[in-house]
């Protein structure tokens, strides 16, 4: 093992962003329900909440390198501890919306949600998708079930391909991992401008109600993703390898806030295709790489009570949008509760459950499930994501 490896802190901070992230998505979904409300900037704020995604997928890959680069890593006991960490609560998921499930797929004629067409037509093949973390692949299935689920999917390619990632990427030089960064945001942005321009849906202006075939593909397909998971571990090579600057925090944190406040304020003028994608991933690294520098401020993100929040993130960005969608909705389907009051409120009931499901389901479950040789409990301390 590298002794560099061993003397690496833990980064309590970036596990609180994961729940700023996770209400970013809870926000987009209760607007995108029809709860809009607020001034102009928090509309336009909610409205790309998506990204919230984005960022998970960057910092998934920081964090991986983080915690396993330089140190044993057995391919079957990495996935076990993976499995450990995301299966329990997205199964927990998964009983919890089946109703839904399946009220939506039999009454799909009465209400004819685009995103609802494949589980109506093949609800035993998109249960069987869903189960085994592979409707992604698939992208007209990729929201059956529990919709949020399809980034887990993403994920599981994610997990699937990262010892192998891992071994490549510890060979490369400072300038090529730069390079990758600059060529994953590159390559993400060359696919989804494209979408923009040729539009093979046929669509001038797609917003985030369009579920065509094509605009599945860009927003939701593994391989179309994976850019931002790999910016995510080559900014991390970076990081380990370089001496701790703590005054580069607050202007890469900066940097960051203040493209993704441009981007929601241009969100209308700009193609959704391309916003839903990588377009923030470079903000996102460089706040996520500056938090990481830990600098005096960061210890506000690393109060208990943060922690706890983004340690129950996971659980509250798989249960929020049934909740969301129960909250801010009569049963006739009217929208009710739509004002900050309302919000506080339904986020209180959100992270309660979350919390529960953390404590209850996630925590024990990943004791019992995860590998048990000393290698890996040395490694478990340090995982945060």
């Amino acid at each position: 093992m590298d002794p560099l490896a061993a003397a690496r802190p833990r980064l309590p901070a970036l596990t609180s962003l994961r729940f700023f992230a996770a209400f970013h998505v809870l926000l987009f979904h209760a607007a995108a329900m029809g709860a809009v409300f607020g001034p102009a900037w928090f509309r336009k704020l909610s409205s790309i909440g998506y990204v919230g995604v984005s960022f998970f997928f960057v910092l998934s890959g920081f964090i991986l390198v983080y915690t396993y680069a330089g140190r044993p890593l057995k391919m079957t006991s990495f996935w076990r501890a993976r499995f450990a960490r995301v299966y329990p609560a997205y199964a927990f998921a998964l009983l919890l919306t089946l109703p839904f499930f399946i009220w939506t797929a039999r009454h799909f004629s009465e209400f004819q949600v685009p995103f609802m067409a494949f589980q109506a037509a093949h609800i035993k093949v998109a249960a069987a998708l869903e189960v085994l973390l592979l409707q992604s692949w698939i992208p007209p299935a990729a929201l059956s079930w529990n919709a949020v689920g399809w980034s887990l999917s993403v994920e599981a390619f994610f997990y699937l391909l990262f010892p192998v990632l891992l071994i490549g990427y510890q060979r490369l030089s400072r300038r090529q991992l730069f390079a990758i960064v600059v060529l994953c945001w590159i390559m993400s942005n060359a696919v989804s401008i494209g979408y923009a321009l040729i539009r093979p849906d046929g669509i001038a202006h797609p917003d985030a109600n369009v579920y065509t075939s094509w605009m599945n593909v860009v927003k939701f397909f593994p391989l179309v993703r994976l850019p931002e998971f790999l910016m995510g571990m080559a900014c991390a090579f970076l990081f380990i390898r370089a001496p701790r600057n703590a005054r580069l925090a607050l202007p890469l944190v900066i940097a960051g806030v203040v493209a993704i406040g441009v981007v929601a304020a241009f969100s209308s003028r700009l193609p959704y295709a391309v916003i839903h994608t990588a377009l923030l991933a470079p903000a996102f690294a460089a706040i996520v790489y500056g938090v990481a520098l830990r600098p005096n401020w960061t210890s506000l993100l690393e109060n208990g009570g943060l922690v706890l929040l983004g340690d129950a993130s996971y659980s509250m960005y798989l249960i929020h949008a049934n909740v969301v969608f129960q909250f801010f909705h009569t049963p006739k389907g009217e929208i009710r509760n739509a004002n900050f009051m309302g919000l506080a409120i339904c986020l209180g009931i959100v992270l309660a459950f979350a919390i529960l499901v953390y404590r209850f389901i996630e925590t024990p479950a990943r004791r019992k499930l995860r590998p048990k040789e000393k290698a890996v409990k040395a490694m478990a301390a340090a995982v945060l994501a």
